[in-house]
This record gives C-alpha cells, structure tokens and sequence, in this order.
C-alpha cells in the first residue's frame, strides 16, 4: 500500500471519529493508537517527500532527516516535526502497563501533523536550501 500522506491523515481522522448514534467495533484507545500509526506514517512520507526534493541522499537515515531539517526547514518546524514524531512513536507502541493514548490528545496530533504536511510542502525550494546548506558550511 502507497498512500499519501493527506490519505492517512484522512483515514485517521475517520478513526477518531464515531458516527453519532453507531456502535464502534474497537475501543476509543485502540482506534487511537491505530490513528497515531497512521499519523506517524504519514509524517515520514512527508519528509520523505521533503528531503526527496532538497537532497535525495537525506532520505536514507531517519535520524538525520530530523537533525538536519532545522537548518533547512527552521527551528519552529524542526521542533514541531521532533515533538510530533516523538509524541506518535510513543502513542504507537503497546506497554502492557500503560493505558492507551487518549483520542482527544491523538486529535491534537492529527492537527499537528496536517500543518506540518503543509509546511513541509510548501517549504524552500531546492535552490535556496542548497544555498542555506553552503551558507551553513562558511560558519
């Protein structure tokens, strides 16, 4: 399965949401732990995506997309992306002696993650960020 990541965002949110009235087969904590796997794939096919158009060779390693996107993408986004990512890996894993992640707060990722596709979309193009990666080399 190849879907993008305004697909999974979508599919999550679905799985947040109950129809009023209907009767959901899986508990609220189960249907947002799925959600957060959901949000957590669609976060690294956005940077994925992102760091296919800076530098393909980024695309390789997870840990340094996030390291090196501050330089590229900003602070304000770095952070958020870290926060984020971290927040849903932690939702994603089952530990028997943990409640599951409360849907509200997997919502509030949900949001999180729908600015951060678009901020990541609509980042530097590959020229300005090449000439940020020169700039960053002089220091």
């Amino acid at each position: 399965m190849n879907a993008s990541p305004e697909t999974l965002v979508t599919a999550a949110g679905r799985l947040l949401r109950s129809a009023p009235g209907a009767v959901a087969p899986l508990a609220p904590g189960l249907r947002a732990r799925a959600a957060a796997v959901l949000l957590r794939m669609a976060l690294d096919q956005a940077l994925d995506a992102y760091w296919q158009r800076i530098t393909p060779s980024m695309t390789r390693i997870g840990k340094h997309r996030m390291l090196c996107l501050e330089w590229y993408a900003g602070h304000e986004t770095a952070r958020r992306c870290r926060t984020t990512w971290s927040a849903l890996s932690a939702a994603c894993h089952y530990r028997t002696y943990e409640l599951p992640p409360p849907p509200a707060e997997i919502h509030t990722r949900l949001l999180e993650v729908t600015d951060l596709l678009a901020a990541l979309r609509d980042g530097p193009d590959p020229a300005s960020a090449t000439a940020a990666g020169d700039a960053g080399d002089l220091v």
